[in-house]
């Protein structure tokens, strides 16, 4: 979630997404929600509709802060492609000691088709593969391997996020990280100086 927030909706967006981080969505009933941040089940329904439309602007609200720190780093002139994916991976496990557990929990409620977590089917892959196949290509891949890789690298990245978070060895997923990269995203090669071979 972003550290600026600009209304009581977005307030209270971020407080939930802090209470449900430290607690997990569980079965709470929205009154039981609103009396731990801090304010009245009426609001919550005047700003979300329902404790359904409010864990599911908190599903919202991870996942584009996560394609927002990768739009940010994509947006740096210059920036090489391998160092960009890794930049982000680091960002990502850093917030997932956090978020991650949350994030993973909600993302088994849409496998079990939860109303309130439909959104992710449509969230959880789809958006991230442009922007990674991008990546790839800048990197000089063909854009159809560049698609392939994309679709990998999504899923290498959510499954070593859950083994760091599953078994504490955030080391061993940051160097297999590293190992995919340096496999799948080839790194720029420097311009050779003039003179030498």
């Amino acid at each position: 979630m972003p550290d600026t927030v600009t209304s009581p909706r977005d307030q209270l967006l971020q407080a939930a997404v802090e209470h449900f981080a430290e607690h997990g969505v569980a079965d709470r009933s929205l009154r039981s929600i609103a009396t731990a941040i801090g304010t009245s089940h009426r609001m919550l329904i005047y700003h979300f509709g329902s404790r359904e439309g409010l864990i599911a602007e908190v599903v919202a609200a991870v996942e584009a802060g996560q394609r927002e720190t990768l739009a940010q780093l994509r947006a740096e002139p210059g920036a090489d492609p391998a160092e960009i994916v890794m930049r982000f991976w680091q960002t990502v496990t850093a917030a997932a000691q956090r978020y991650g557990p949350l994030f993973f929990e909600l993302s088994a409620h849409a496998m079990q088709g939860r109303p309130h977590a439909g959104r992710l089917r449509e969230t959880l892959v789809d958006p991230w593969l442009a922007p990674l196949t991008d990546l790839f290509e800048r990197a000089g891949v063909p854009r159809r391997t560049a698609a392939v890789r994309a679709r990998l690298g999504l899923g290498v990245a959510r499954g070593l996020l859950h083994d760091a978070l599953v078994t504490g060895d955030t080391a061993g997923a940051d160097a297999a990280m590293a190992a995919f990269v340096a496999m799948a995203l080839p790194r720029r090669k420097e311009p050779t100086p003039e003179g030498t071979t």
